[in-house]
């Protein structure tokens, strides 16, 4: 109850957010664009690194550094961006804080290194979306996509295959599979594919800086790794319930 009522408040927020000027006549930038997403891969280190248990323990606890550079940052890309994205970019903020209350604090499938989720976390969501979304926008990903398609589908099989068989990570074994008919439903489309690499960056760069840490067995008997490649599906499933609601 607390949560239906918690996402129709949010629901009523973004409408009334959507409706501004700012969201309905911005004109994309488009080579700022593309330079914000690329930069995403070393921000990602900075902005973590500073978070990160081993800077806190050798000087002191960054986290409020990192919420502002991720602040910072969602604003340079959003202010870069089309109206369209804006939207998306806004509406993800406010989907994934959902997303953090459901996984981290109801289900406990991963947590962060202190108790409370860190206001970065929402803003770096977006962050991590409309980063993909750019890259598979560029011309050069659009002149290449029957290539990338096959590329990146081999590549995430192998993947996820790999981590099942390899590691025993039946979490993300299970959820691979999803995450492809996910993939077969919009029709290969790219746009996942290469926000889906900037997941497992990003996982990949937080559990090493020890920002934040999986369950090693997910609901208490699924066992996975740290991070889980499976997470892949929540963040797909996730864009296909963001389209559905920018476009309501």
């Amino acid at each position: 109850m607390y949560f239906y009522g918690l996402k129709k408040e949010i629901e009523m927020a973004l409408q009334a957010m959507l409706k501004k000027r700012v969201f309905n006549e911005a004109k994309a930038n488009s080579k700022m664009q593309l330079f914000y997403a690329l930069t995403f891969f070393g921000f990602t280190v900075l902005a973590l690194g500073i978070d990160s248990i081993p800077f806190r323990d050798q000087y002191f606890d960054g986290r409020m550094i990192t919420n502002v550079l991720a602040i910072a940052f969602f604003l340079l890309l959003f202010y870069s961006s089309g109206t369209y994205l804006r939207k998306l970019m806004v509406g993800m903020v406010f989907l994934s804080y959902i997303g953090e209350l459901i996984f981290c604090t109801l289900l406990g499938m991963y947590a962060y290194k202190e108790t409370l989720i860190p206001l970065y976390v929402p803003f770096g969501h977006a962050i991590v979306y409309g980063s993909g979304y750019i890259m598979s926008k560029a011309n050069w990903s659009v002149k290449n996509d029957a290539v990338l398609k096959k590329g990146f589908n081999i590549f995430f099989a192998l993947l996820f295959l790999g981590v099942g068989f390899y590691l025993k990570d039946y979490f993300s074994l299970f959820f691979g599979l999803l995450f492809f008919w996910i993939l077969k439903r919009k029709r290969w489309n790219t746009k996942y594919a290469f926000i889906a690499l900037c997941v497992i960056y990003i996982e990949l760069v937080g559990t090493y800086f020890q920002c934040w840490a999986w369950e090693p067995k997910i609901f208490g008997w699924i066992p996975t790794v740290n991070p889980p490649m499976g997470a892949l599906f929540f963040y797909a499933g996730g864009d296909v319930l963001l389209a559905k609601i920018i476009k309501k």
